[in-house]
């Protein structure tokens, strides 16, 4: 036993999926057309500079300077929070790594 409001909930939802289809295959054909120049923005942009290595070392330096100050400034000294160090140190030093690498 279909009611009226049933059989438009239906429809309305139908609707709804065809343009959420539509929608996604739009931003799919505009990503693919575009991709041409993302690519050479991204070429152009992130073009090498100081090198993986140099930004290594200089990474691993403001990691630990900044590393000791949270510690200290968080009250408890160096070895209350060590656990919350080491996670927070390699994710830092990834991301400051990077960074340095990609700017400079």
């Amino acid at each position: 036993m279909v009611g009226q409001a049933d059989t438009s909930d239906k429809n309305e939802s139908r609707k709804i999926a065809i343009a959420l289809i539509v929608l996604a295959l739009v931003v799919l054909v505009a990503g693919v057309l575009l991709w041409p120049s993302v690519a050479e923005l991204a070429a152009v942009h992130l073009s090498p500079g100081l090198g993986i290595k140099d930004s290594a070392i200089i990474a691993f330096v403001v990691t630990i300077v900044i590393m000791v100050v949270f510690a200290i400034a968080s009250g408890d000294g160096l070895l209350g929070e060590i656990q919350f160090i080491l996670g927070g140190f390699f994710l830092f030093f990834l991301i400051v790594w990077m960074l340095i690498a990609w700017v400079f």
